[in-house]
């Protein structure tokens, strides 16, 4: 009964979209306020149904209902409970119902808290999002329904993939969804502008939290995600520029160029059309993502389905929402006046460089995941675009975007003095180049490219917390009086300054892992020894061990330096007898300085449950950590930012237009 629940709220949902999608939009251009204020009540009811749906799948998850299809492809009695609870967004039906799901919580934020938003963009703008939510809810009853029964039910399910029943993969759908989804609001406001024919410094100040949002959520998505590739398969990497990998980081990508393009737009009243074409273009990447893991394009850990006639459905969605709005943008961006003009030297100009250079690296990316898939297409070809490409193609236009990074905090607006500006970082240049040969006298052996990028993010370190000191007359001022200019400077400033911060310390995090990562791989037998850079590392043996729901090989590691204990590690092999497949859990030890990791994989021979030779993989990864502690230096930045006052409430209201007096 409770599926049934579900499957019925699924079809309210889209009952209620459709009366939003068209009841709304057709009140602002009549000037009906009951109208325009229906899409309030509808948007509540929209995320009331769906979360009953959600509740209501879940619901079948945890109790191991097996009359349900989808619980029984992706579930197993045995299965833990935090992997049951994960099962609900772990299959093709039910992620997009957790998609549908934060969609209306969207909405459903801008109806309550967009209270300083004019009713009629409102009314436009949860219109739009309506839309969107009419083709996601009838691709989901039509297609992809989560509550699809089977008699007679099977005695029990056919588990989860046992890659995906990790904690890190509970949490990573959910913060990459609310990632690409948060974008769809964005979407919605710019569709919105472009229906009203007008962009203004309010727009843009309505926009920037929700694209904040979004930009954190898919921030720790993607952070979340590479880390879950680090510890879990196995291999020791965390990024590999696999194709679903990419469509995460490309709305990443043209997302952050989006918060910085509004900035602009609310400071300047510039980069009006731009901006709302970075609106359009980020979302549309987050729907392009939607379709390539669900057309059965790829076949991938990440991908959900291999039904081509599901890929058409969300292709002509695709096409719809991207051609529409592209159509719409082409015949009213024109109309929408220039704005404040700037100088070459400016900050506005560096933001538009920052912009730029987003684009074009977006771009890259986007032509080295597509160009595989059209060219298999059109001529049956297989060929493979990986790290060479990207590290070739994209890496040098970030060290370019670095390098400006550094300086555009210090260009004021409309025109700034290079002169000043130098001069206040050259102290900052020179530290950078001692520090990075100073490195390169301590640690040879690396690329070129690698110091040049580690000078770059320490350019980008040393700059930011440079002008962030200026700011608050650090060094210049008595103590007091910089600690009180600190909390007279506002959150989003701060913010900024971690989030740059971050940055630079997650590009030393991927040059210290990739550059100078250390590598054994042996087959081993009890007794055994192998040095890496310092480490003596002895293979004690295995041992059986049962989980919940699978049996593991157990390798056992005792770890000494300089001839002093460290630790003992405990890699595994897992076996998952339900799934019928493996998999590799590695063993860690962890500091700031790098990573020891180990790894055991099939056994060399037959004979390994006997004493025989296992396949160990040890590897010595430096400063791979910073990776993650500067991507929650990203995620805190934001989060500083979008707590910010003037980002919450207090957004600008526009001026009423005049109204024509009758003629006397």
């Amino acid at each position: 009964m409770i599926p049934e629940i579900g499957h019925f709220s699924l079809a309210l949902a889209l009952a209620l979209a459709i009366v939003q999608s068209v009841l709304p939009i057709l009140g602002a251009s009549r000037g009906n306020v009951v109208w325009m204020q229906s899409a309030q009540s509808s948007a509540m009811g929209q995320v009331v149904f769906v979360g009953l749906a959600f509740a209501a799948l879940m619901r079948s998850f945890v109790v191991s209902d097996f009359t349900v299809l989808n619980v029984v492809e992706n579930s197993h009695s045995l299965k833990p409970m935090l992997f049951k609870i994960a099962g609900t967004w772990g299959s093709h039906e039910g992620s997009l119902l957790l998609w549908v799901l934060i969609l209306a919580v969207f909405g459903a934020g801008v109806a309550l808290f967009g209270s300083n938003i004019p009713a009629a963009t409102k009314a436009r703008v949860l219109s739009v999002q309506a839309w969107i939510s009419v083709g996601f809810l009838s691709f989901l009853l039509f297609t992809s329904n989560p509550f699809e029964r089977v008699f007679p039910p099977p005695a029990n399910g056919n588990d989860l993939n046992p890659l995906l029943q990790d904690v890190g993969l509970a949490m990573h759908p959910p913060l990459l969804y609310f990632g690409y989804v948060g974008f769809s609001i964005v979407f919605s406001f710019a569709v919105a502008a472009l229906l009203e024919g007008r962009v203004d410094a309010a727009w843009a100040r309505w926009v920037r939290p929700w694209t904040l949002a979004a930009w954190m959520s898919l921030t720790a998505g993607i952070a979340l995600g590479s880390w879950w590739a680090y510890y879990e398969l196995g291999w020791g990497g965390w990024w590999f520029w696999d194709p679903v990998e990419n469509v995460s980081f490309m709305p990443w990508l043209m997302g952050t160029a989006l918060l910085h393009s509004a900035i602009v737009t609310e400071k300047r009243d510039a980069f009006k059309s731009w901006t709302i074409l970075l609106a359009i273009l980020t979302f549309s990447l987050s729907l392009l993502g939607t379709f390539i893991v669900r057309s059965g394009l790829l076949t991938s850990v990440h991908a959900f389905a291999v039904d081509p006639e599901r890929g058409l459905y969300i292709l002509g969605l695709l096409g719809l929402s991207i051609g529409g709005s592209l159509a719409l943008y082409a015949w009213r961006a024109p109309e929408m006046e220039g704005g404040g003009l700037f100088r070459p030297v400016s900050r506005e100009a560096g933001l538009l460089l920052n912009n730029l250079i987003l684009a074009a690296a977006t771009g890259t990316v986007l032509f080295g995941t597509l160009y595989p898939l059209l060219l298999e297409a059109l001529t049956g070809d297989k060929i493979s675009v990986g790290p060479p490409f990207f590290n070739a193609a994209f890496v040098p236009m970030m060290l370019v975007l670095v390098l400006f990074m550094g300086i555009g905090p210090f260009l004021s607006w409309k025109r700034a003095d290079i002169g000043g500006v130098l001069q206040r970082v050259r102290f900052v240049a020179l530290l950078c180049l001692a520090a990075t040969l100073m490195l390169w006298y301590v640690q040879t052996g690396a690329p070129v490219l690698a110091y040049v990028a580690v000078a770059a993010a320490l350019w980008l370190l040393f700059a930011t917390l440079r002008e962030w000191a200026l700011r608050i007359k650090l060094f210049d001022a008595p103590l007091s009086e910089s600690a009180r200019r600190a909390r007279a400077l506002p959150r989003a400033s701060h913010g900024m300054t971690l989030a740059h911060a971050g940055l630079a310390v997650v590009i030393l995090g991927m040059v210290g892992s990739s550059a100078w990562k250390s590598e054994e791989i042996a087959f081993v037998r009890p007794g055994d020894r192998i040095e890496i850079v310092g480490f003596e590392v002895l293979f004690e043996g295995v041992e059986k061990r049962r989980g919940p729901n699978y049996l593991a090989d157990q390798g056992r590691l005792k770890v000494w330096r300089n001839g002093s204990y460290v630790t003992t590690l405990f890699p595994e092999r897992r076996s998952y007898p339900v799934a019928r497949s493996t998999t590799t859990e590695s063993a860690i030890r962890s500091t700031l300085a790098g990573d020891l990791y180990a790894s055991i994989t099939e056994p060399a021979s037959d004979t390994a449950a006997k004493g025989g030779a296992w396949t160990l993989r040890i590897l010595y990864e430096p400063l791979v950590n910073l990776l993650w502690i500067g991507a929650g230096l990203l995620v805190l930045g934001g989060a500083l930012s979008l707590s910010d006052r003037r980002l919450r409430v207090g957004a600008p209201r526009r001026a009423r237009r005049p109204q024509p007096q009758p003629a006397e």
